[in-house]
Formats: C-alpha cells, structure tokens, sequence
C-alpha cells in the first residue's frame, strides 16, 4: 500500500493492519441483525460504506462519528436510538472503519463538507435528524444547510472552537501510541470518558483503541470552521451538547462559540466525558426527542 493516492495520504499502515481493522468492524456490526449494510456509495473522496436500522415513527437520524470512532463503534447508542427511529449510520473516509482508509490530501473541512453534500441525498429521501460527535460535527457544519437536515444535534462538537490540549492530554496519548496495548488505551479511554463511566478495569473500547493505536496513523482535531461555515446553519435547529467532564470541549469552552456563532445554549451532559455519545445513549435519545 503506498503513502498516498490522488486523493491523500492512507491511514493504515499496512494492508494487514487494514484487514484487520475492518474485521473488527464486520464482527461487531454483524452482532446487530437489524442494521443492514447499505450499497457502497462512490464519492469524490473514494468509497463510502454506511448502514441502516429500521426503528420507530419519529424523524430519522443520521450519525456521523468522531475521530478513530466509526459505525461500528456506534452500534450500542444507535440500538437504544432506533427504539424511536430509524438510524442511519456512515463511515467518514479517512478514518478506522470500513470506507475508504485515505484522508482528504488537502483542506479538509472543506473535503469533508463537500462529501456530505454529496452522500446525503444518496442515503435519504426524507429530512432527518443528523447527530455528531466530536469531528462528525465539523463535517456536518461544513457541509451547506439542506432541506434533508431537519435539526442537528451535535455532542462534544469539535468545528466550534479549538480542543484543550493539556500536559494530562499528553501523558495518556503518548504512551498508547508509541506501545499500544489495552492497558494503554484504557487509560487513554478513562481520560476521555466522564467519571460515571471510567472504570478500574479494561474500559469496553480497549480493544478497537489497540488496534488503532497498531495499524492507524491517528488524525488531529480539526480546528474552528471559518464563520461562513458557521453561519448558514443559524435557520436550522441545532443542539449543542457535551458532557460535564468532556476533556476537549467542556461546557465553559463551547458556550461562547455556541451562542455566537449557532445562537444554541450548551446542554451539559452530567458525569459524561468526551465519549459521551457512547456514554449516556438514553441522554443522546433525549436529545433527539427534543428537536422532534
């Protein structure tokens, strides 16, 4: 596999560690009968798999996740979501799951925005709800405003602000990439989870972190979003959450940005960190409900 395509740079470093991230994400989407694999969407950034739950009569939502975090990673929140809803789940190029594995060669916010422009009509007929975490609230906010985006709600946004970065940031990262192994990635996790969810043993996500850590060269957040990104989007009904301990986007940090920018309060998601979406999905389907 070579370093870099017409499109950028590859995320896996090499096609072993590429089959078995993918076989990760096989077995657990398979341990949901319900979500059925979509037809491959062929898109400027490359191949695009996603998925699709039926669920109850409310408004569709589509998920787009954060950094290292997929459909896969998805599937626990989004069965606790289609008790209302179908769910729609998409794999962002450019990340650990099962499209594409190259990143945008340049101008990603603006790549990324393009894309979803590209595969929402391709996944929807009718106007659904599209929920974000961390880098999926970026895509989303880049993209333009679309009659098929009914309300966005968005948990740990990145696109707003920059993220914290602290010295406790690089004490939990730096070891997880230099020797990735589960007690590495737990104490990553533990610092990216809120203090209801870290637990003294091997945290539930371990595993997939391992395998990021051994075969994925690992994105940065991206930064704020210019304000023309920004403001197209104050028509559509947008939540801004994010959990009370989130490590890189705390309510104090986002509030300002959120005001000014999407004229949104901040709801705090007590106890959660920045995993927040796979924290507290009973508190996410909450969210949903409110914009129905």
């Amino acid at each position: 596999m070579s370093e870099s395509s017409p499109h950028g740079a590859h995320i896996y470093r090499s096609p072993a560690g590429a089959r078995a991230i993918r076989a990760w994400c096989e077995q657990r989407i398979s341990g949901w009968p319900s979500l059925r694999s979509l037809p491959e969407l062929a898109t400027a950034l490359g191949p695009t798999r996603a998925f699709r739950a039926p669920g109850g009569d409310a408004t569709p939502v589509l998920v787009l996740s954060g950094t290292n975090f997929n459909s896969a990673t998805s599937v626990d929140t989004a069965r606790i979501i289609a008790r209302d809803r179908p769910v729609i789940l998409v794999d962002l190029p450019g990340q650990p799951g099962l499209s594409v594995g190259v990143r945008p060669r340049s101008d990603r916010a603006a790549a990324y925005g393009a894309w979803f422009d590209e595969v929402l009509p391709l996944l929807t007929a009718r106007p659904v709800t599209v929920l974000t975490h961390s880098l999926g609230s970026a895509v989303a906010l880049a993209a333009k405003p679309s009659p098929l985006v009914h309300a966005v709600v968005m948990v740990g946004p990145a696109g707003l602000t920059s993220a914290a970065k602290t010295s406790e940031l690089m004490r939990a990262t730096l070891p997880w990439m230099i020797g990735p192994r589960d007690d590495k990635s737990t104490r990553l996790l533990n610092f990216m989870s809120g203090p209801s969810y870290a637990a003294p043993g091997t945290h539930p996500f371990a595993p997939w972190m391992t395998l990021v850590g051994r075969h994925c060269r690992t994105s940065l957040a991206p930064g704020p979003l210019p304000l023309e990104c920004l403001r197209p989007w104050e028509n559509t009904p947008v939540v801004v959450a994010t959990g009370s301990d989130d490590a890189f986007y705390s309510p104090a940090r986002l509030h300002g940005p959120a005001r000014r920018f999407l004229d949104a309060d901040v709801v705090v998601m007590e106890g959660a960190g920045h995993l927040a979406m796979n924290e507290q999905p009973e508190r996410v389907a909450e969210l949903l409900r409110s914009v129905d």
